[in-house]
């Protein structure tokens, strides 16, 4: 199987895994805002990790054996990690988009309707997801690449959850929910199939993908999920999954890696 089709599946399982995640919702089982956001510590975690250990660290190594040691390969990620979080950071002020905590943000967009802000929100947030495991896969290390498809499916999953959750809040139907949050997670194959085609044509290009995917997975972590699971002061709890998140993933990447 070539790569391209290997980073569209890996991308792919992990998106799945966003339905996975709002299956309870079809069966009316909840949870409790504080385990909510301790899951959602945990995304955050595995996010963070594996913006490290699998994107930032292979980029460097790539660098290196391109450039050689020294300032270029440090330049390089330095400068993939700013331009991940600033495109990021860009389409977040210039897309209209609502979260379910924070609330609207970008230019008003009086014709789109609120369900669609937040499925924009949750789109902007694992497109990032999606392009990290597809990036992964174009660096040709597939176990690598397979622990962080793993990686990202995990923290997909509490994502899904809340997505969830939060639209039964809004008053929308059990089946309703569960499909939207469903859907969320199909844009990351169609970033993943984007990453990994694109980077996997060139290896000149590819610690810049690696480390602009990571950049983009930090901007959202910090950003976003971060502030949402300490807005109802469940600190601790938060905290408590975000360094399990980053124990979890860090372990995948050795086993796998």
């Amino acid at each position: 199987m070539n790569i391209i089709a290997l980073g569209f599946i890996g991308s792919l399982g992990a998106g799945l895994m966003t339905a996975v995640g709002a299956f309870p919702i079809l069966i009316g089982q909840t949870v409790s805002r504080r385990m909510n956001d301790a899951f959602l510590g945990f995304a955050a975690g595995i996010m963070l990790s594996a913006s490290y250990f699998s994107l930032i660290i292979p980029g460097l190594d790539i660098a290196a054996e391109q450039y050689g040691t020294g300032a270029i390969p440090a330049l390089i990620a330095s400068g993939g990690v700013l331009l991940g979080a600033f495109v990021i950071q860009f389409l977040d002020k210039t897309v209209p988009h609502q979260h379910f905590i924070k609330g609207y943000e970008g230019p008003k967009a009086k014709a789109v309707g609120k369900i669609w802000l937040f499925v924009i929100a949750i789109t902007l947030h694992n497109v990032p997801e999606g392009l990290a495991v597809g990036v992964g896969f174009a660096g040709g290390d597939i176990g690598a690449a397979t622990s962080l498809a793993l990686g990202i499916g995990l923290q997909n999953a509490p994502e899904g959850l809340a997505v969830a959750l939060a639209l039964r809040s809004e008053g929308y139907s059990k089946i309703y929910a569960f499909l939207v949050a469903a859907a969320t997670g199909l844009v990351e194959p169609v970033a993943g199939l984007a990453g990994v085609a694109a980077f996997s044509v060139s290896q000149f290009f590819l610690p810049l993908g690696l480390t602009f995917a990571a950049g983009a997975m930090i901007y959202v972590i910090s950003n976003e999920i971060i502030p949402e699971t300490h807005r109802h002061g469940h600190h601790t709890g938060a905290t408590t999954g975000l360094v399990l998140g980053v124990v979890v993933m860090m372990f995948l990447d050795v086993l796998f890696g």
